[in-house]
């Protein structure tokens, strides 16, 4: 009896042991589990915050794309004439004349609604011809795909006349004196050919011009008139002028994609959070069963007729 006190007692370390090992290996297994679970958790609220972030900034970078048009387009100009004549003072037959084209890759670089600066860039020598010339006149047409004027004589006078433009330009006067001065204090750098004596000339065509929707243009021509006039290059200069909304996207594209991707983010979340919601509270629906109802090969039994089959 006493041996087996002595083996019951030395066994209990053991056991005692034995289910510390057990209770520590389960502790640190549901620890871990827990953080494996939490970790797996945060993945996935990182995953979906990560989404909708997406979601929303390709939402505000559709917005923009659709909604803002080209802020400025710039096209050199190069001008013509005709030399099939047989005038002998002069072998031009025609003004200089330019047609430049407002579509690039099959679209227009003009929105409907959007009103629009157009300028003529004039690089002219300042030469002697140029001044004696004194005022010219600039003649600028736009006309549609099908090569008609933007507008047509069903439309009243002022829709005629806004889609022709009509500017007069010189140089910029400077006398005599003042000139031979200039020469000789530049004249080294004129020689080393970094500068020339030009002068550059802006002409607005169009101040506040707003494309036709039903005929958009897609062509404009130039036409200086004037046979003796004397240009290095041209450039022709649109630009948009923004106003309401658009002006705020222009003028403030940081602060406005900040606010529209936090507006789409904070919609999504909101939307997510409800619909997370619906799931979690949707009750399920419930059939009850009658526990004493039978099956059996014939039919369907209930609880009276087994006890009067049983009496």
């Amino acid at each position: 009896m006493a041996q087996v006190n002595y083996w019951q007692f030395a066994s209990e370390p053991f056991v005692l042991f034995s289910a510390l090992l057990t209770r520590l290996k389960n502790g640190i297994v549901a620890e871990i589990s827990r953080v494996f679970q939490r970790a797996w958790q945060g993945v996935v609220v990182l995953s979906v915050l990560a989404l909708l972030l997406w979601i929303a900034a390709f939402l505000y970078g559709s917005f923009y794309y659709s909604y803002m048009p080209m802020t400025a387009f710039s096209t050199p100009v190069y001008y013509h004439y005709r030399t099939d004549c047989n005038s002998p003072n002069s072998y031009m037959c025609s003004y200089p004349m330019a047609n430049i084209s407002l579509m690039r890759n099959s679209k227009s670089v003009l929105t409907f609604g959007q009103i629009y600066q157009i300028t003529l860039e004039l690089e002219m020598p300042d030469s002697e011809t140029n001044h004696e010339l004194g005022m010219f006149m600039i003649r600028t047409t736009c006309f549609s795909r099908a090569g008609g004027q933007v507008a047509t004589s069903a439309r009243s006078a002022r829709q005629l006349l806004s889609a022709s433009s009509s500017r007069f330009s010189m140089l910029r006067y400077q006398s005599g004196l003042l000139r031979t001065m200039t020469t000789l204090l530049f004249f080294p750098i004129f020689l080393s050919g970094v500068d020339e004596q030009k002068q550059v000339l802006s002409v607005v065509l169009f101040s506040e011009y707003k494309d036709d929707p039903y005929a958009p243009s897609s062509t404009v021509v130039i036409e200086i008139l004037s046979s003796k006039v004397q240009i290095y290059s041209s450039q022709l200069h649109i630009h948009a002028y923004f106003t309401g909304l658009r002006y705020l996207l222009h003028n403030f594209p940081v602060l406005s994609a900040v606010i529209g991707m936090s507006s789409n983010f904070a919609f999504l979340s909101v939307l997510l959070v409800f619909s997370y919601m619906r799931l979690i509270f949707r009750r399920p629906v419930q059939v009850s069963v009658n526990a004493n109802v039978q099956v059996n090969g014939t039919g369907i039994l209930g609880s009276d007729d087994n006890h009067n089959m049983a009496t």
